[in-house]
């Protein structure tokens, strides 16, 4: 089979593989379609030890059962997934947040990925989909469900319902594209996305038709707004978020650009600011989100490009040097 693989960093390449291995209680998937996250170009950027070159990366997938070694997994089915394998048994597992699972592994990590034309993964991994769902929509599940569980954990902490609050997402990538478009959805009228780039300003505008503006040339007012997220996770847009959120407010951080970086933790106590951090999503998350894709809540997520695996490699460049207009680029095998 056919399969992009993380050779160095910055570097993908195009190379027959052999067909994965089927195990007891696993399922071999022909892939449909899997998209380009942010955290598969921190790999291609060398940036993730966790990732090692040799790896096939990707986990936002779609596909169809090639074989089965899982009863009541029927090949010709269509199914979507969670990339996490998790163990079922401890704590967090059994308390419905298995997200934070204590012995999670993920594909595209820890094993290989969606980059191909076939992936093996545990049934038990599997999510349940509407046979007729478009593969590109399907595909979006993963991240379109990582901003609904951010949303989902923000609203909890926010003193008044989330339709009366002014909201700032920083960053107009895929969750802060997918999460603008939940959050206009839930009933938020004030909305401001900051953006550098031009060309997804634009597919933000016409996908959303929220407010956004270049954070270099416009920063966010300060003290502004009850709920400010940070999709980009960098050491310029976590002060942006702490200058921006009004005293009582909340920060959801949700990207991680970078690994480690100063806070105003100053400002957090004596401001009574909530900071929250958010991971992935659970399953309850993922099943919500095949159904609220199917219905359109996202919209018509006509801002979604797709292109052939074989086009992967030069994907990859085009993101990396700001050429795509489209927040999430979905891959063909």
């Amino acid at each position: 089979m056919k399969a992009l693989v993380y050779t160095q960093p910055c570097e993908l390449q195009l190379q027959e593989r052999p067909m994965p291995e089927l195990v007891p209680g696993d399922v071999v998937l022909k892939i449909e379609a899997v998209g380009i996250c942010g955290s598969d170009m921190h790999a291609w950027h060398g940036h993730d030890p966790r990732r090692q070159p040799g790896l096939v990366l990707g986990h936002e997938f779609v596909g169809a059962i090639a074989q089965s070694a899982a009863p009541g997994f029927e090949p010709g089915t269509r199914w979507t997934g969670n990339p996490l394998i998790t163990c079922g048994v401890c704590e967090y597992c059994v308390q419905g947040r298995n997200n934070l699972c204590s012995h999670r592994t993920m594909v595209g990590m820890t094993r290989p990925g969606a980059y191909a034309e076939y992936m093996s993964i545990p049934a038990a991994s599997l999510i349940a989909m509407p046979q007729d769902m478009p593969a590109a929509a399907a595909a979006l599940t993963e991240p379109a469900a990582t901003a609904w569980h951010a949303i989902n954990l923000s609203m909890r902490a926010l003193v008044r319902p989330l339709h009366e609050c002014r909201v700032l997402v920083i960053g107009g990538g895929a969750i802060g594209m997918l999460a603008a478009l939940l959050l206009k959805h839930l009933g938020v009228r004030q909305l401001l996305v900051t953006e550098p780039n031009p060309l997804r300003r634009q597919a933000l505008q016409a996908a959303v038709g929220c407010e956004v503006a270049d954070p270099r040339q416009q920063p966010p007012a300060e003290s502004a707004f009850d709920y400010v997220m940070d999709a980009v996770g960098s050491k310029l847009t976590r002060p942006q978020a702490f200058a921006s959120v009004k005293p009582g407010g909340v920060i959801m951080h949700i990207g991680l650009q970078d690994w480690a970086s100063e806070i105003d933790m100053r400002r957090l106590t004596l401001a009574e600011i909530t900071l929250l951090g958010t991971y992935t999503y659970t399953t309850a998350d993922l099943r919500a989100t095949v159904d609220a894709l199917h219905r359109g809540v996202f919209g018509d997520l006509a801002w979604v490009e797709e292109r052939t695996l074989a086009e992967g490699p030069q994907a990859f460049v085009d993101l990396h040097e700001g050429r795509s207009a489209s927040a999430k680029v979905v891959l063909r095998p």
